[in-house]
């Protein structure tokens, strides 16, 4: 688990900060190479190639999650770049943490990656955490969710990235 002092370090690196602009505001997102190096490499290298911007949040369940970085909107695509080994760590999964998707299979992370609205404790070390909120969660409640009862979670006419930065290649 991060100590409060890698946590200050962390926010204050432009490099571990990403920002991402959604339809209603800005959301930054704190990375925690600590816990997940690889995850956080790659996503970094997708958010280097342009590869979320306009990506939809194609599954968004209230009061669980949303989850975007699948280039067909679907649930099943991802990157050109392998998949990668699990990277699980006792970091809880609180309001606004971000935690990669993955198949059934634990080694299967790629591009997909989901932002919880709520603590969602029964993914603790099931899924890599690589990211927290740290300023804009307000904009994340506003993404466009499935009806009600809907268990797939999957949303006509979703919500979209519009883009995503890393805060040190911003001018």
């Amino acid at each position: 688990m991060a100590t409060a002092s890698n946590e200050a370090g962390a926010q204050s690196d432009p490099e571990n900060v990403l920002v991402m602009e959604l339809k209603d505001g800005t959301v930054r997102i704190e990375m925690l190479p600590d816990l997940a190096p690889k995850h956080v490499e790659q996503i970094k290298t997708l958010t280097r190639q342009g590869f979320y911007d306009g990506i939809v949040f194609h599954r968004v369940i209230d009061g669980f999650m949303a989850q975007t970085g699948d280039p067909t909107g679907t649930g099943r695509g991802g990157s050109e770049l392998p998949d990668l080994p699990a990277e699980f760590s006792a970091e809880p999964f609180e309001r606004g943490i971000v935690g990669m998707a993955r198949s059934q299979n634990p080694n299967s992370g790629n591009s997909q990656f989901f932002i919880t609205f709520a603590p969602a404790r029964f993914l603790d070390k099931q899924y890599t955490v690589w990211g927290r909120v740290t300023e804009g969660m307000e904009f994340v409640d506003l993404i466009k969710k499935a009806p009600r009862g809907d268990q797939s979670g999957m949303v006509r006419d979703p919500d979209k990235i519009i883009t995503l930065r890393v805060a040190a290649d911003i001018d």
